[in-house]
């Protein structure tokens, strides 16, 4: 297997592991934890996941999968409410699953060609880089802020704690 092919498949993989965990708290919050917000300046976690759909959604769906831009990130981190944690989780899903779709077939010509996003001129690979990394950044928000609302331990590593397990994905 190329480098290349690693990486993709790499992407792809952590971009669903970080869906399945942000859909594990979003199990576990009310509406109201949701939307919760500490003060006004931060983001709830309902926010998060309006953002992080629309970041796969303009980095790769429209720049690398060539689908229009109608993005609105103003609009990601004004909501206050209106959407339930089913159709943040459907949304971020649908979103995820076309972009795996995109970053699976991804050719080194595309990977390496460069590409003009929010003002920023990257190539296919830093692009790919940036929304994985990206993600990650928010889901350990989401994590963290969901602990914090819940007082719950939500069970990633319990793993850890026996191991004689070996179903290990770090």
């Amino acid at each position: 297997m190329s480098v290349e092919s690693l990486f993709l498949q790499c992407s792809v993989e952590k971009l669903g592991q970080f869906v399945d965990r942000i859909e594990v708290c979003l199990g576990r919050l009310t509406e109201d934890q949701l939307w919760a917000r500490g003060q006004a300046n931060e983001n709830a976690v309902g926010n998060l996941v309006l953002h992080l759909a629309g970041n796969v959604r303009q980095w790769i769906l429209s720049s690398l999968g060539g689908q229009p831009d109608h993005r609105d990130r103003d609009a990601e981190f004004a909501a206050r409410a209106g959407v339930t944690s089913g159709e943040l989780s459907g949304r971020l899903r649908d979103t995820v699953k076309q972009a795996a779709q995109i970053i699976s077939g991804l050719s080194t010509a595309q990977l390496t060609n460069t590409y003009e996003i929010q003002n920023y001129r990257v190539s296919g690979v830093q692009a790919v880089y940036h929304v994985v990394e990206h993600f990650a950044q928010h889901t350990g928000q989401i994590i963290f802020a969901t602990k914090m609302l819940t007082g719950e331990d939500l069970g990633f590593y319990r793993h850890l704690r026996n191991p004689a397990h070996q179903e290990l994905v770090p």
